[in-house]
């Protein structure tokens, strides 16, 4: 399989901002700002006037950690030897030879060291609890390409995903905007994290064998293809499973969640083995959407 490439760039690798518009993974940057506007719309459903500074900061913290995250994945994977020629997956700049090794990790920590700065902000804003959460969401997206046994290498990744993208960026977002994050919180965190839980494991699926010969044990190589499926059908429906029970909590509204049913079932039949690269690229950006798809509905219903 080969990977799916826009010629475009292949053959305009010296245009800078192309280049590192590219190392960010601009389709990813939708997973860290959703759930910070679920949170955020939570807490004005439920009488908080909106605090719009904090919303910017936390926006812009959720993205810098999700931009640093990728960036230090794509050098790491390279400098592992992880990222091969062969790979199915879109382009990584490093391995490309788009970008120096050093100019790319010096690019991660410059997006680690703003979210660092503007979490300070929060800190003041949210006290004790953010510092913790936001602590613990950079020492994560470092970990997840960094240390001697890297996330990325291991079935943990997805729980990495539905912790940090959903979870606590949900109820972090709510708590800065209301002062606390109570359990319909923690509810809209499981319906957002769960499809970008998905999307990783689209992504382990489609490099699974690259990975086995690089020694990456991902929950997809875990899971081999039967298993994968089935996992990726629980990260896309039950979600919804989600917004019943916000709905049954007192929250109706949420239900206008339930027209992404059809397109979520749609997703299901195209994890295959026999799909191409190019194919499952698709889906991962389908499922992507998904969860965006899901962030507006949710931000929609908490206030109908």
């Amino acid at each position: 399989m080969k990977a799916d490439r826009p010629p475009s760039l292949l053959a305009r690798p010296g245009q800078g901002l192309l280049v590192w518009w590219t190392a960010i993974r601009p389709r990813t940057l939708s997973i860290a700002a959703t759930p910070v506007i679920v949170g955020s719309a939570l807490a004005w459903a439920d009488g908080s006037p909106p605090a719009w500074a904090v919303l910017l900061a936390t926006l812009a913290c959720a993205l810098l950690i999700q931009v640093g995250t990728n960036l230090h994945n794509d050098v790491a994977d390279f400098e592992r030897g992880t990222d091969r020629p062969d790979r199915v997956g879109p382009l990584r700049v490093t391995a490309a030879g788009w970008v120096q090794p050093a100019s790319v990790r010096s690019a991660a920590r410059a997006s680690f060291g703003l979210a660092l700065v503007l979490g300070l902000y929060l800190v003041v804003q949210g006290g004790w609890p953010i510092l913790l959460a936001g602590l613990a969401s950079l020492l994560a997206g470092w970990s997840y390409s960094g240390g001697a046994r890297p996330i990325s290498h291991t079935a943990w990744g997805e729980v990495f995903v539905l912790v940090f993208f959903g979870l606590v960026a949900v109820a972090g977002s709510h708590w800065l905007q209301h002062g606390d994050a109570y359990l319909d919180a923690w509810l809209c965190g499981a319906t957002i994290g769960l499809p970008a839980a998905a999307v990783l494991l689209v992504n382990n699926f489609r490099d699974v064998e690259n990975d086995l010969r690089s020694g990456r044990r991902t929950l997809a190589a875990h899971m081999e293809d039967v298993g994968s499926q089935r996992a990726y059908a629980a990260m896309v429906l039950l979600p919804f499973a989600m917004v019943a029970l916000l709905a049954l909590h007192g929250r109706p509204g949420v239900l206008v969640a339930a027209l992404a049913i059809p397109y979520a079932w749609s997703l299901l039949p195209r994890l295959r083995r026999s799909a191409t690269g190019a194919q499952l690229n698709a889906l991962l950006g389908a499922t992507a959407r998904l969860g965006l798809l899901l962030g507006v509905l949710l931000t929609v219903g908490v206030f109908l």
